[in-house]
C-alpha cells in the first residue's frame, strides 16, 4: 500500500531541504485550494486535501520527517494511512487563520465587539485643468452620519436602555461545532442576534431608527494640492463614518476628476501642445508667441522652420506632487498655416517667389522709346 503513494515532498511540490516556513506555505496553498468547505460535494478535492495533510503532518514534524527520509513510507505501514496520523501538533490555527477564520482551534480570536474603525466614503471633486497644476481649494457637500441627538447615539428610545444580548452574552460571537475530515471542530461567527455588537434595543429610537446615527449634509473643503493628476485620491482623515463601539472614524477619499483642456495635453509632468505659425515667420523666423500654463511666451524660432519641429520649454510644465519647487516641461509642435483664399496681387506675388525659387524669368517688360 505504502507503494501507492505519492513521495510526501511531491505532494507538498517542496524540495527535500525545504524548511519549515517552505512546508507550511506549500502546504496553506494546497490546503486552500482543496479544503472541503471550499469544494462540498468534490471527492477529488477531499482526496488531495487529505493527501496533503497527510504529508505535511509527517514533515512538519522532525522525528517522523527523519523516519520518512530514511525509510520512506515503509515507516508508517502499521499507521493505516491519513487516518492514523496524529494531526494534534498540527498548528490548524496558524495555518488557517486568516483564510478560514477560527475555523479550528486554535485560531486567532477577533475582537467582535471592540473599537472598530468606520467605513470609508468615496467623493469626486472636479477641477480645471490649470486648477490641477497650480492646486486649489474646493467646496463639496457629502452626506455624513452624525451622533443621534435625541438618544445620543445609543439607538434606543429616550428613557429606555440597550440590553445584554443573551444569545452571545454581550461578546457578540457565537461558537458552534462541525464536523471535519480531522472529527469535531470549534467554529466561530458574528452573533446573529446583535450583528456583533453584544446589545439588543427592545425599544428603537423613533429619530434614528435604532442605529444610533443620522444623516446630516456636510460641507467640506478640500486642499486639491498642484501637480495632481486625473483619476488620483486626497485622503481626508476621519471625515467619514463613525466608527463602532468608540472606534475612530474612517477616511475621505476624494477622486479628483480633470477637465480636458482645448490647447494643452499633458502626460506625466509635461505638457504637449501645437502651434501654427504663418508661412512667412517659418521661411524668414522671427519671434512668436506660445501660450503656457504660465501666459504667452515669446519664442524666437529660426529661419527654414519646417512642419513638426518641437520646441522645449523648460519648467513650464507640471509641478511634482512630492516638490513643487520642481516641474516638468512644455513640448510644442510646430504646424505651418497654408492659406486657403488668396487675391490676384497675393496669387501674382507668390507665383514670382516660386519662379525665382525654381529660377524661371519672369515675364519680360516692354520697352518704350528710348528702351
Amino acid at each position: 500500500m505504502a507503494d501507492s503513494k505519492r513521495d510526501y515532498y511531491e505532494v507538498l511540490g517542496v524540495s527535500r531541504d525545504a524548511d519549515d516556513a517552505a512546508l507550511k506555505k506549500a502546504y496553506r496553498t494546497l490546503a486552500k485550494k482543496y479544503h472541503p468547505d471550499s469544494n462540498p460535494g468534490d471527492e477529488v478535492a477531499a482526496e488531495k486535501f487529505k493527501e496533503a495533510s497527510e504529508a505535511y503532518s509527517v514533515l512538519s514534524d522532525p522525528q517522523k520527517r527523519s523516519q520518512y527520509d530514511q525509510f520512506g513510507h515503509a515507516a508508517f505501514d502499521g499507521t493505516g494511512g491519513a487516518g492514523g496520523f496524529d494531526f494534534s501538533n498540527m498548528d490548524m490555527g496558524d495555518i488557517f487563520g486568516d483564510f478560514f477564520g477560527d475555523i479550528f482551534g486554535g485560531a486567532r480570536k477577533r475582537n467582535y465587539n471592540g473599537p472598530m474603525k468606520g467605513q470609508n466614503v468615496h467623493t469626486t471633486v472636479r477641477v480645471s485643468f490649470e486648477q490641477a497644476v497650480f492646486g486649489v481649494n474646493k467646496d463639496i457637500e457629502i452626506n455624513l452620519k452624525e451622533p443621534c441627538q435625541n438618544c445620543n447615539g445609543s439607538g434606543a428610545k429616550p428613557g429606555t436602555q440597550p440590553k445584554t444580548c443573551t444569545r452571545c452574552n454581550g461578546t457578540g460571537q457565537v461558537t458552534y461545532t462541525q464536523q471535519s475530515l480531522f472529527g469535531v471542530v470549534r467554529n466561530v461567527a458574528t452573533c446573529p442576534d446583535c450583528k456583533g455588537t453584544g446589545k439588543i434595543i427592545p425599544e428603537k429610537c423613533p429619530k434614528c431608527a435604532g442605529s444610533g446615527y443620522i444623516q446630516n449634509r456636510k460641507r467640506i473643503q478640500v486642499a486639491v494640492p498642484a501637480g495632481i493628476d486625473s483619476g488620483q485620491s486626497i485622503r481626508i482623515r476621519e471625515k467619514g463614518e463613525p466608527g463602532i463601539n468608540g472606534g475612530q472614524r474612517g477616511d475621505l477619499l476624494v477622486e479628483v476628476a480633470v477637465a480636458p483642456h482645448p490647447i494643452f495635453k499633458r502626460q506625466g509632468e509635461n505638457i504637449y501642445s501645437t502651434v501654427a505659425i504663418d508661412y512667412a515667420d517659418a521661411v524668414l523666423g522671427g519671434m512668436i508667441k506660445i501660450p503656457t500654463v504660465d501666459g504667452d511666451v515669446e519664442q524666437e524660432i529660426k529661419p527654414g522652420t519646417q512642419p513638426d519641429t518641437k520646441i522645449r520649454l523648460r519648467g513650464k510644465g507640471v509641478p511634482l506632487l512630492k516638490n513643487r519647487a520642481q516641474r516638468g516641461d512644455h513640448y510644442v509642435n510646430i504646424a505651418i498655416k497654408v492659406p486657403t483664399r488668396l487675391n490676384d496681387e497675393q496669387k501674382e506675388a507668390l507665383k514670382a517667389f516660386d519662379d525665382a525659387m525654381k529660377g524661371n524669368p519672369g515675364p519680360k517688360k516692354k520697352k518704350g522709346f528710348f528702351g
